[in-house]
Order: C-alpha cells, then sequence, then structure tokens
C-alpha cells in the first residue's frame, strides 16, 4: 500500500510503499559475530547516512531490439527489469547479502558491554518511493538543503533484539533518474568498508555472479590488549575553548563548493607564507577549521582540537586481508591555543596537521591507539566528545561516484547527512563535488553545521578565500 508524504516546505510530493525485508538470496550462516577493539568505541555507534544521484538511463540497441537494451557492462536485460531501479537494486542486495550476511542480520550491545551481531537472515529494511518532481529541479541534490535531502533517506527503530546494521531506500523520479539512499552502522563497516560493499551490490546488479573482492569478517585481527595502567584522558577538558553559540539545538547544515583555482591559490599562499609545501587536505582543513574557530567565537586562550580520521589498511602489521571491512582506520590529533590558530601563522597549523599525519600512519601508533579503546570498554570508560574539537574525515577518495555502477553508469553526485554523533557541530565531511558541474573538476566540497547565529560568520570566512591574492587572506 503506498503512502503519500507532503512537506508543505518541500517542492514535491514522495509516495512510498512500505517497507519490506531484503533477505539473502540463498541460506547463509547462522552464528553471532564479535567485533574488534575498533568497532567497539561506543562513538561509532550510530548510522551513517549517505544518498547517491543517478541520472536517467540512455541505451543503444542492437540490430533494432528494443526490447532488450544493452547496460553499461554490455549485458542485454529484460526492457522492464532493466529500466526499474527498485527491482534491480533490491535483486542485488539479496544476492550480495550471500556474502555479506552479516547485514542482514541484528545488532546489540551486551550486557558485558561488547557489541555483537546476530547472523540471522532478518533482512534489511527496504524503502521504494517515487517523487512527482525530475531531479534537475532539485539540482541533483547539488547544494539543496538538509530538509531537502532527508526524505530520500530513512531510519528504523531497534527493538529488543537490537537494530539493523543496513536500511536502503531507492526512490524515483519522474524524469527516470533515481537516487539511492543508505544508512549504515559505523561500528560494521569503516568508510572503505562501506564502498566496499556498495561496489559488490552494484557488481551484482550489472551481471557479475559474484563480487570481485570477497568480504572477510575477522574482526578478531584488531582486539587490543589493555594496558596495565589506568586510561587517563589526554586533553585536560578544564583548559578547553567555549563558545557562547554552543551548546545549541537548532543547527543549520551547510555544503560548501572549493574550486580547484581556490585551492591552488590557498596552497600558493601557504609556500609563500613558510616555504613548504601542503596536500590539499592539509591547507583547506587548517583553513576550515580557523573558520570554524571564529565563526563560534571561542576564546583566544583556551585550547583548540583538530582531529582528522586517516585509514590504516595498507600500513598496520601484520597487514589485514584484502576484503576486510571493519573499522580500520585512526584519528590524529593536534592541540594548540586558540590565540595561536586565530592569529598565528596559517602555515605553522598546516605543519602541525602534516606531522600529525605522518605518526598517525605507524602501525605502532595504531596499535596503541587498539588498546586504548580495549582499556576502555573493559574500564566502561567513554571519551566524551566537546565542542571545542573539530573531527574532519575525508570521503573523496573511497569510490562512492566514479565506480558504482547500477547499469545507469556511475552517480553524478553523492551527499553525506549530519551525523548526529557529534551534536553536528563537532564534524566536517570533506567529497567529492558532483560531476555535473565543469567548474568544479578538481575541486571538492565539505558538509558542516552551525548554530544559525555562527553560520553567517562561516560563511564570510569562506567567501574570503577568493581574496588569496590579497596579504591579508591568510592573516
Amino acid at each position: 500500500m503506498a503512502t503519500g508524504r507532503k512537506n508543505n516546505n518541500l517542492p514535491f510530493l514522495l509516495e512510498k510503499k512500505e517497507v519490506v525485508f531484503v533477505k539473502p538470496a540463498k541460506p547463509t550462516p547462522s552464528e553471532v559475530l564479535s567485533f574488534s577493539s575498533l568497532d567497539n568505541d561506543p562513538n561509532l555507534e550510530f548510522i551513517c547516512q549517505s544518498i547517491y544521484v543517478y541520472r536517467a538511463k540512455s541505451f543503444s540497441c542492437i540490430n533494432g531490439d528494443h526490447d532488450h537494451p544493452v547496460s553499461s557492462n554490455g549485458k542485454t536485460h529484460n526492457l522492464e527489469y532493466s529500466f526499474d531501479p527498485v527491482t534491480v537494486i533490491r535483486d542485488a542486495l539479496s544476492r550480495v547479502l550471500v556474502y555479506y550476511y552479516p547485514l542482514a542480520g541484528k545488532l546489540k550491545r551486551d550486557s558485558d558491554g561488547e557489541l555483537r551481531l546476530n547472523c540471522n537472515s532478518s533482512g534489511v529494511p527496504f524503502l521504494s518511493a517515487s517523487a512527482n518532481c525530475e531531479l534537475s529541479s532539485l539540482d541533483y541534490l547539488d547544494g539543496v538543503t538538509v530538509e531537502v535531502a532527508e526524505p530520500f533517506v530513512f531510519d528504523w527503530p531497534a527493538d529488543d533484539n537490537g537494530r539493523h546494521p543496513l536500511i536502503l531506500q531507492v526512490t524515483k523520479f519522474s524524469c527516470g533518474g533515481f537516487t539511492v539512499g543508505m544508512g549504515l552502522s559505523h561500528s560494521v563497516c569503516d568508510g572503505n568498508g562501506a564502498a566496499q560493499f556498495y561496489r559488490a551490490m552494484a557488481e551484482l546488479a550489472t551481471g557479475k555472479t559474484e563480487p570481485s573482492v570477497k568480504p572477510v569478517w575477522e574482526r578478531e585481527r584488531l582486539v587490543g590488549k589493555p594496558t596495565k595502567t589506568p586510561f587517563q584522558n589526554p586533553i585536560d577538558k578544564s583548559s578547553l575553548a567555549t563558545s557562547p553559540h554552543l551548546p545549541f539545538a537548532e543547527m543549520e547544515h551547510g555544503y560548501f563548493n572549493v574550486n580547484r583555482e581556490t585551492i591552488k591559490r590557498l596552497k600558493t599562499s601557504l609556500m609563500k607564507e613558510c616555504g613548504d609545501e601542503f596536500t590539499t587536505i592539509e591547507a583547506l582543513s587548517a583553513y576550515v577549521w580557523r573558520s570554524r574557530f571564529r565563526a563560534l567565537q571561542f576564546n583566544s586562550d583556551g585550547k583548540t582540537v583538530f582531529s582528522l580520521t586517516v585509514g590504516s589498511r595498507g600500513r598496520l602489521n601484520p597487514p589485514l586481508p584484502d576484503g576486510y571491512y571493519g573499522n580500520a582506520c585512526t584519528d590524529t590529533f593536534v592541540t594548540i591555543m586558540g590565540k595561536d590558530l586565530n592569529k598565528g601563522p596559517l602555515s605553522r597549523v598546516c605543519k602541525l596537521i602534516k606531522e600529525s599525519k605522518k605518526i598517525a600512519c605507524s602501525s605502532d601508533y595504531l596499535w596503541n591507539l587498539i588498546n586504548m579503546f580495549e582499556t576502555m570498554r573493559r574500564e566502561n570508560i567513554k571519551l566524551e566528545l566537546d565542542d571545542a574539537t573539530l573531527f574532519l574525515t575525508d570521503w573523496r577518495n573511497l569510490g562512492f561516484v566514479e565506480e558504482v555502477d547500477f547499469g545507469w553508469k556511475g552517480p553524478v553526485n553523492m551527499i553525506p547527512l549530519p551525523l548526529r554523533r557529534f551534536g553536528y557541530a563537532g564534524l566536517c565531511v570533506f567529497m567529492s563535488p558532483s560531476t555535473l558541474d565543469p567548474a568544479m573538476k578538481g575541486g571538492l566540497r565539505f558538509l558542516v553545521s552551525f548554530p544559525a547565529t555562527a553560520m553567517a560568520k562561516f560563511k564570510e570566512e569562506m567567501d574570503a578565500l577568493v581574496n588569496l591574492g590579497d596579504d591579508k587572506a591568510l592573516a
């Protein structure tokens, strides 16, 4: 039975069908799986939501055979099947769950403090919907507000047996395009693991009989050893900077585009300032960190913290097997006085970020972090998050956009939804820009959240990037 949803603030009507539970296409093992010390971090116990935007399919016909269009991998399909993304993706999901069967189970934290996943084939909540507008009228979700994007994903409540680690929604538009809204537990997958699963589902949708990369669970590989000394928070919270804008219940979310030329000018200005070269993430994250500090008006005599998520799959000793899709990332940390961030040379901030990345790339650093998380879990300690810390994660190289083709070519856009993990205000996500804007080739886009009282000031700071030819731009 279809249900209509119309929000007076939204420029479309959304018709939603009843949720179905998609189960593995074949029998799968019935077992209870445990997690690594990194997976067990309570701060990762949330559903990460993202939306992938696909244009209407174009096809060629062989020998005038209009009943068997050719998909992007050269396979021929039944016309009705091939042109219905709901059918294609639901079928591919059922088949990929044979390999990723834990995602069809239930996730729950037991009384001993450990997460466990009951592989019971309960299925993945799957929702199909139709919007009475064309994707072009929404600019393929490029630059839309979070309020416009939110209807294209959904959540499913937990029950006494736990919660579903994976949730999918496919929304069709009148133009023939569609979106895939995915919610995935960060306890089960990190960004690389999520991309690996999503690519596998697309491979099965376009004719492959099995994923090119077989999934590997083996979370015991990253279980740490508790340290003998009691855990101590490395940062004295009383010394952290505070903001008159936080805490704040109502947050405003914004997506910002930074083109290639702006990034180039920023790097050139930094090089002139100190003589060193910096990567895009080192340069731009330093600028965003400082802009956030100014927008939220933190006190300059307090400390502020920057944390960058760094992938560690290829740096671990012993190495992780190909196909491992659990959390295998580490966080870098840079702590400085607010006055040094606000008034000091930006190049010094970039240097601190560069140095922290080098430290975090070592296997020893990651194992120390794993042991710390295991100690905290056993001592029932949760690392409390604070307003003075900016957490930045970079999605640009995960392969979500270029490598995920369900037969409609790759998505033209991908956006994450804000995460409540940090009370919104503490998270920044770097991502690839929409492929439909030629001016953004080589640039990036990022998502941040602020109280409305501070967002205007942050926009001013970002607008100042266009003045990077001016000596005052880095001041």
